[in-house]
């Protein structure tokens, strides 16, 4: 069972992650996906670095440790930041959301398959619920006329890399600081972006709406700045599944935000789509009824 302060920072990461997705959707109007992505990338990072810096923290790897920032941050950052950018550009901010957040479905499954874990019965129920949900929604953007199937083959790779990131985060022997690993591992994928945006893409305008500018403060200092930091205390408290389904509720606060920030409106299978994201929710979170015997205090 979660604490009240480990639900508030549950709905704390939901909000902004959720809302973060339309926004994303809204800066592509005005801003190719890879400058966006490198810029508001690099802003995060720094942001992160003088901050924890300020707390004490070692904020400089040494020796290997500059291996693991790379090994782990190819899939948890470069690959699932990239390809989650092209497919916002291809999908509807809220769809490709709910794509991009089949994570733990990837995650179990590769877990399960390769590394020996074990497919518990209600982490398999939520598997069932969320893939119930993206088979509506895959097969709703198939049949429409207008649909953009490569926008979903980047949000399932994006959401594959981001789930074998996650099975190498747990493996792997980690010397450094947690907040110091990511914030290295940010600050190479920017420079990584940047240099495949200077290839790929024209450079920007730099002349944009004042919504823009929000926009780009919002994915630099709460979507990869606050939302971080709450991310680091939830990953540290809360169990591997409870931590990676419980966010699934993203993907609807997203869906619903995007009706006012970029004007797109959910169809029918959305709408379903969410009732099968709450119920693997809910299949995570609520604890399990104890049978005839006694509370034990909490450990």
């Amino acid at each position: 069972m979660i604490s009240r302060k480990q639900l508030l920072a549950l709905l704390a990461i939901t909000l902004m992650w959720g809302i973060n997705w339309p926004m994303m959707k809204y800066s592509l109007r005005e801003m190719s996906p890879l400058y966006f992505r490198a810029l508001t990338m690099s802003g995060g990072a720094l942001w992160l670095f003088f901050f924890y810096r300020a707390r004490g923290l070692r904020m400089l790897p040494q020796g290997a440790e500059w291996r693991t920032v790379v090994t782990l941050g190819l899939p948890n950052m470069l690959g699932w930041h990239t390809a989650a950018i092209l497919g916002v550009k291809e999908l509807a901010s809220g769809r490709a959301a709910i794509l991009g957040f089949t994570m733990p479905i990837w995650t179990v499954l590769l877990g399960t398959l390769f590394l020996g874990e074990k497919l518990t019965l209600r982490i398999g129920i939520a598997v069932l619920a969320v893939a119930a949900a993206v088979g509506l929604l895959v097969s709703n953007e198939l049949g429409a006329l207008a649909g953009r199937p490569v926008g979903i083959v980047w949000m399932e790779l994006a959401a594959i890399l981001w789930a074998v990131g996650t099975l190498m985060m747990r493996r792997a022997r980690i010397t450094l600081p947690v907040e110091t690993l990511t914030v290295w591992m940010l600050i190479l994928t920017s420079l990584c972006l940047w240099a495949l945006a200077f290839v790929m893409e024209p450079w920007p305008r730099w002349q944009f709406s004042a919504p823009m500018w929000g926009s780009l403060l919002y994915g630099a200092f709460i979507n990869y700045g606050f939302s971080q930091i709450i991310w680091f205390g939830m990953a540290r408290n809360l169990p591997p599944a409870t931590s990676a389904m419980s966010i699934m509720a993203v993907p609807l606060v997203g869906t619903l935000a995007a009706t006012v920030i970029v004007g797109e409106w959910p169809h029918w299978e959305d709408y379903l789509a969410m009732v099968f994201v709450m119920a693997a929710i809910a299949a995570v979170l609520l604890p399990a009824r104890q049978a005839s015997a006694p509370k034990q205090p909490a450990a």
